[in-house]
């Protein structure tokens, strides 16, 4: 299939591991120029590394801490002076703390919208102006699947990805005319560094291995598994390219299926077992 990124010019923010990272892999792969960031030296590296491997176009890698609204758009107009313009943005770069409504003060709530909504904003403000200019351009926000539903133990991150779903639809209707399309990705659970360092230390507190606790924790969809990086990637990928021309201000679930599984009650699954 034809994406039509060929040539085009790509920011990752948050391109350094993960989902991220396999996204950059994926955009170098169908030609387009990537420039990931992140504050981690080594990791920074690594990644660079990792997305020249697979890239037909050029690769750039800087040191920038996303959350520093200043340098976060040096970073975007720097990048779009370097590669001659911008077309694509994808905005990860993790999640807050997780814990219940009641767990957090509002300085919390305040640095988790500081995190999420706010970085995306700075970052979108940054590289319109290039994507009007170029007269295309793909808007992309990586949320999680809090962004879809409510997860009471993922209070912090319900909160701030249902602001960020809003904003992404309000630039959806503001900017659709010049070219532009704006989506949220809503991953469920997924095979990232974060996810197994959970799963180590919940691993080493119930007596298990790594693996036997990773199955555990994405047995409850209807793939049974966690998603790999580039499972989610892939449809990140396919809302870049020019086949996804008409798909703007949607949440895109992500899941494997989780969403139709039903509630995950110890008697249900007892129900389920007696009905076979």
């Amino acid at each position: 299939m034809d994406t039509g990124l060929d040539g085009k010019c790509a920011l990752v923010a948050g391109g350094t591991s993960g989902i991220g990272l396999a996204v950059a892999r994926e955009l170098a792969a169908e030609g387009a120029h990537v420039a990931v960031c992140g504050r981690d030296a080594e990791r920074l590296a690594a990644a660079e590394a990792a997305v020249k491997a697979t890239a037909a176009g050029q690769v750039r890698a800087a040191m920038v801490d996303i959350t520093d609204s200043r340098a976060a758009a040096q970073w975007a107009d720097d990048m779009a002076a370097e590669l001659g313009g911008l077309h694509i943005l994808l905005v990860g770069g993790g999640s807050p703390p997780f814990g219940l409504a009641t767990r957090f003060g509002a300085a919390s709530y305040a640095a988790a919208v500081d995190q999420v909504l706010t970085t995306a904003v700075t970052l979108t403000m940054a590289v319109l102006p290039h994507l009007k200019a170029a007269g295309w351009g793909r808007l992309l926000y990586l949320a999680s699947e809090t962004a879809w539903a409510p997860v009471p133990t993922l209070a912090l991150s319900g909160v701030t990805r249902a602001a960020l779903v809003r904003f992404a639809q309000g630039i959806a209707a503001e900017v659709g005319r010049d070219g532009i399309t704006a989506n949220v990705l809503a991953p469920g659970n997924t095979r990232t560094p974060p996810m197994e360092r959970l799963a180590a230390r919940l691993a080493a507190r119930q007596g298990t291995d790594l693996e036997t606790q990773l199955s555990a924790m994405g047995h409850h969809n209807a793939i049974g598994r966690l998603a790999k990086p580039q499972e989610v990637a892939a449809m990140v990928t396919f809302l870049a390219s020019e086949r996804a021309s008409y798909i703007t201000g949607g949440v895109h679930l992500i899941d494997g299926g989780a969403a139709v599984m039903g509630p995950d009650l110890p008697h249900l699954a007892l129900m389920r077992a007696e009905q076979t």
